[in-house]
């Protein structure tokens, strides 16, 4: 699954050009390293999205194959910071 998906069906970044537009400018990193939207995540990677005040670190412990309704959100993922 696409990063900026990814982003959307968690819920982490409400909506999905938002998402695009961040990582364009850098402040989402998966393992350490700048992403692209289109960068394709995967079971264990760990995700940094610098917020202006905050940065936020969640490591993925799974990724979707379909529609994510908004209880399940919060169990693609994992806050570490």
């Amino acid at each position: 699954m696409r990063l900026d998906k990814f982003l959307k069906v968690s819920r982490l970044i409400k909506r999905r050009t938002v998402a695009n537009e961040i990582s364009d400018m850098g402040r989402v990193f998966i393992n350490g390293n700048p992403s692209k939207p289109a960068k394709q995540i995967k079971e264990g990677d760990i995700i940094e999205i610098e917020y202006a005040t905050k940065t936020l670190k969640a490591k993925i412990l799974t990724v979707p194959q379909g529609a994510v309704s908004i209880q399940q959100a919060p169990s693609l993922y994992e806050i570490i910071e």
